[in-house]
């Protein structure tokens, strides 16, 4: 298929001051191939953002996701490259002038993932991904951040924490081969434990990092959270975060008494994999408790909150991608949330009308695109 045409960990500070941000074009172009419903399209944005109208199923989320993939090599939507290739095709090739430069990201079953910036071939994604930009997503399903499992606000940390430190991301993807490694030896009916120790301790190198790294990411959420459901809401409701460790304070000791259990079992269950982030409102859980309206607005702060934690940490500001998550909010709450959005960031939104949108956004119509 062709191509589209045309350190060391750091340390998070709570009250770093931001200089010097820049609010030129983000996205200024996308170009799309064999990308999930499209076969071919190209749209031009505005550096404030557009908003992208289109009845349902026309292809407005794939838009946005292939924003997503293009900058941060990463869908909201799935796991895997290959569900985003259009039917029959070999691949899928996503372009697009972002950031002063021109970037193009390509996958096909064979040949994996290829990256391109400036037709210069980069051959690590870690490279790619720290010559781009950052990302915040708001999608209709992020009400599972608050009733969801707590996989979903694991996902929610390790989006934000690989977007700020590259050396998350390379603990999160070893701590995860790691992890699967470990696992399958661990289903063997021979163990072999030479082999078992030697991933275990691997797994205590990465997961430390991951659960020290997670602490932390908590933490400096909080104010940001609270601020911006005050925001949205406009009700000073007590908004609360723990993070509660899957392998408490020692992930040592922890695997030492699971020792028994995990070969019962058959798996790790000691670990970052295990990791949750308890939400409450008023000092009662959130997904318990709180009504739904308090829980959309808890979800919205957290994203929110993601991409304030992302423009002082990096000292830059991430374009937001809301995929139509208006119809669910009422008038009130859809017109707080466009109003707590950054006046710099490029905003890209997906509605099926705009009706009650106050702000004056260039609109796309999907239809229209080619």
């Amino acid at each position: 298929m062709m191509w589209v045409a045309k350190p060391q960990a750091i340390a998070y500070k709570a009250c770093r001051q931001v200089v010097n941000l820049s609010y030129d074009a983000m996205i200024a172009n996308l170009r799309l191939m064999n990308f999930r419903c499209f076969d071919a399209m190209s749209v031009d944005f505005p550096a404030s953002g557009a908003v992208i109208v289109g009845a349902n199923a026309q292809g407005k989320t794939s838009i946005l996701e292939a924003v997503c993939v293009l900058v941060r090599l990463h869908s909201p939507r799935s796991l895997r490259m290959g569900k985003m290739i259009q039917i029959d095709s070999p691949g899928f090739g996503i372009a697009g002038e972002c950031w002063q430069s021109d970037r193009q990201v390509r996958f096909s079953a064979r040949q994996g993932v290829e990256m391109k910036v400036d037709d210069e071939v980069v051959g690590k994604q870690g490279d790619y991904l720290a010559g781009g930009g950052l990302v915040v997503w708001m999608g209709n399903d992020d009400l599972d951040l608050v009733r969801g499992s707590g996989r979903v606000r694991r996902r929610y940390l390790d989006f934000l924490g690989c977007q700020l430190d590259p050396v998350y991301r390379d603990h999160f993807n070893r701590y995860q081969r790691v992890l699967k490694a470990r696992n399958l030896l661990l289903k063997d009916r021979v163990l072999r434990e030479p082999e078992i120790a030697a991933y275990t301790d691997l797994l205590i190198r990465h997961g430390s990092f991951l659960t020290k790294a997670r602490r932390e990411l908590v933490g400096l959420l909080l104010p940001e959270v609270v601020h911006s459901q005050l925001e949205v809401s406009g009700n000073d409701e007590r908004v609360g975060l723990e993070y509660v460790a899957g392998a408490g304070d020692d992930m040592v000791k922890s695997l030492e008494m699971t020792h028994e259990r995990e070969r019962r079992l058959g798996q790790t269950v000691a670990g970052p994999h295990r990791d949750e982030v308890r939400l409450t409102v008023n000092g009662m859980a959130a997904a318990d408790f709180a009504s739904e309206g308090q829980q959309r607005t808890l979800a919205l702060s957290l994203k929110l909150a993601q991409g304030a934690l992302l423009e002082k940490q990096a000292g830059r500001m991430p374009v937001y991608l809301l995929d139509d998550i208006f119809g669910e909010l009422d008038a009130d709450r859809r017109n707080a949330l466009m109003q707590a959005l950054p006046d710099g960031a490029q905003k890209l939104i997906t509605t099926t009308n705009i009706d009650w949108m106050q702000d004056e956004l260039d609109v796309i119509e999907v239809s229209s695109l080619k």
